[in-house]
């Protein structure tokens, strides 16, 4: 059954902010960094900008740990994206609306066009997958906007996953959490089509090395 009504849905989105608050305070989180400028919090004091991704079933690692309202992050116009808005926006994020495959195109062009400051959040495999795919969306924005895009791999020790395409993870209380950060991957701001079709192979490439790298290293701890 799908929920529509607008009254439930802000329920939803704050008995979930509260929720993730919760369980957010006894995860345990673990952080490695190829490069430590990218850690969000040094890009903040230093005033850097990104764009983060991050794959669509580990959205919680980051939805309690980087929740400023200097990360504005890409919530699909579907309907189930309408719930998470209300859970992100309640937890501190900006937000623009639209995916990589449903009101893609504008939603990019207002990322590209109206956040000026701050950091873009985007999780590339969604909303619709396939699971840990990189769409090209990606490649586009990092173009447009001159930002590097740091893709991290997350990873939690003891979580329930969904049935769903994208094996969707809620770690359980005091789960171990991983995070993995490689370099980041620059897009030339005139690349073509070859050239954002590298970029987002590149970025799909480190993005697999640094889940498989997050999921070893939190077993071991």
């Amino acid at each position: 059954m799908k929920i529509q009504h607008p009254l439930l849905i802000q329920t939803i989105g704050h008995v979930g902010s509260h929720l993730i608050r919760g369980l957010g305070k006894t995860w345990d989180f673990h952080f490695r960094y190829e490069d430590p400028a990218v850690d969000p919090e040094v890009a903040r004091r230093e005033g850097k900008r990104y764009i983060y991704a991050f794959f669509h079933e580990v959205m919680l690692f980051p939805a309690y740990y980087w929740n400023w309202p200097s990360m504005n992050i890409l919530i699909s116009d579907h309907r189930d994206g309408e719930m998470i808005t209300q859970v992100v926006k309640r937890l501190g994020f900006g937000v623009v609306r639209g995916s990589t495959t449903r009101g893609g195109a504008r939603a990019l062009r207002e990322m590209t066009e109206t956040i000026t400051e701050g950091n873009l959040c985007v999780t590339p495999d969604g909303p619709r997958g396939p699971r840990r795919h990189v769409h090209q969306g990606i490649a586009y924005l990092a173009s447009r906007t001159g930002l590097p895009v740091v893709g991290a791999g997350m990873a939690f020790k003891d979580s329930w996953r969904a049935k769903s395409w994208d094996r969707f993870c809620v770690p359980k209380p005091w789960s171990k959490a991983a995070a993995v950060t490689p370099a980041p991957v620059f897009i030339p701001p005139d690349a073509d089509r070859e050239a954002l079709e590298a970029g987002r192979a590149e970025i799909e490439r480190r993005m697999n090395a640094a889940m498989d790298e997050a999921e070893a290293w939190v077993e071991k701890l």
